[in-house]
């Protein structure tokens, strides 16, 4: 029984060392408008945040920027379509924006799919439109390989359905869609879908591979579907899915992420059930050369809806809600709150 006990105290020993190895959580300045379903990428050494979601389901469309060498926000102009659960990515200094949700032209609140695409550019604070994505979704994510972007998943309606919106009480479905999109020509074009249909998920693109992390599966709230820990690789060279990948330790749906030294950090994330509405304090990495995942320091505020994005040798982690949504009476707290994981290595 004692030598249990001291294996069991050694490893956990040596869990916290290695833990603390990776890196140290430092304190930013907070969000000037804190927000739930805020969204985050970087560009030119600045983080920018999108997005925002306010009661009744109306995006505020928000855009800040912020810079590391001063810790300041300034506010940017708008986005051109207020709109929430987009696809943002980053290519050559530009961002780029996919799809989200509105709010109907009238009746009661819903979450209506779109199509559209825009670059955003941060050296002159700009806005382009660009060819419609083919089809309409909200909650995907986007990453880059080889100069073109992948925009996967999401959720949206069924086909030849009469619905315009989707709602946690009317018919809709998660998406396994793949569109890739090559700015060069401002053209789509379908790829091979994803194994796994789900929305809400995190991605990170490592040595030209794509990973497709967590998410929800058969709805976009979280309130009506399932959480969920699968790890899914996509190669664009040969637009084939591979085997599963070792699942995530918290299945998570809601989160922020961002890539750094060759690792896929997940960070957040929320849950919901009949005993609690929580919000996660996860922070876990995925290293796809070792499919293996490591725990980390847990984040100072757990939260969901947060923006993430790695500048320099940080994952900044911005905003969100402090407790799950999605049920009829929540109180949404947002938070300020704006932390950034320090990474040694």
């Amino acid at each position: 029984m004692r030598r249990w006990a001291l294996a069991v105290a050694v490893l956990a020993v040596a869990w916290a060392a290695q833990a603390a190895a990776e890196g140290k959580w430092v304190k930013l300045a907070p969000f000037p408008d804190p927000s739930e379903e805020v969204y985050g990428a970087a560009a030119g050494g600045k983080l920018y945040v999108f997005g925002g979601l306010a009661p009744g389901w109306r995006p505020k469309g928000l855009v800040y920027e912020y810079d590391p060498a001063t810790d300041t926000w300034t506010r940017k102009k708008p986005m051109p379509l207020a709109s929430h659960h987009v696809a943002f990515a980053e290519l050559n200094g530009k961002i780029y924006a996919f799809g989200g949700f509105v709010l109907p032209p009238s009746g009661p609140p819903a979450w209506v799919p779109i199509d559209n695409a825009w670059e955003y550019d941060p050296a002159t604070d700009t806005w382009k439109a660009l060819a419609p994505m083919p089809t309409r979704r909200g909650s995907p994510v986007a990453a880059v390989v080889g100069g073109k972007i992948y925009v996967i998943g999401g959720a949206g309606l069924h086909p030849g359905s009469t619905e315009t919106a989707v709602h946690p009480a009317r018919p809709h479905r998660a998406l396994a869609t793949v569109e890739e999109y090559d700015p060069a020509t401002n053209t789509w074009r379908p790829r091979s879908p994803m194994p796994t249909a789900r929305n809400h998920a995190a991605v990170g693109a490592v040595n030209g591979k794509i990973y497709v992390i967590g998410g929800r599966i058969g709805s976009a709230f979280v309130s009506t579907s399932s959480p969920t820990d699968l790890v899914e690789e996509y190669d664009p060279a040969t637009d084939q899915w591979g085997a599963l990948k070792a699942r995530m330790p918290t299945p998570r749906s809601a989160v922020a992420w961002g890539v750094y030294g060759g690792r896929i950090y997940v960070a957040g994330g929320e849950v919901q059930n009949d005993q609690f509405l929580a919000a996660f304090r996860a922070f876990e990495a995925y290293d796809p050369a070792t499919n293996r995942w490591i725990s980390l320091p847990r984040m100072p505020v757990p939260r969901h809806g947060l923006a993430g994005a790695v500048v320099g040798r940080r994952l900044h982690l911005v905003s969100g809600d402090v407790q799950s949504a999605g049920a009829g009476g929540n109180t949404m707290v947002h938070t300020d709150a704006h932390d950034a994981f320090e990474f040694d290595r």
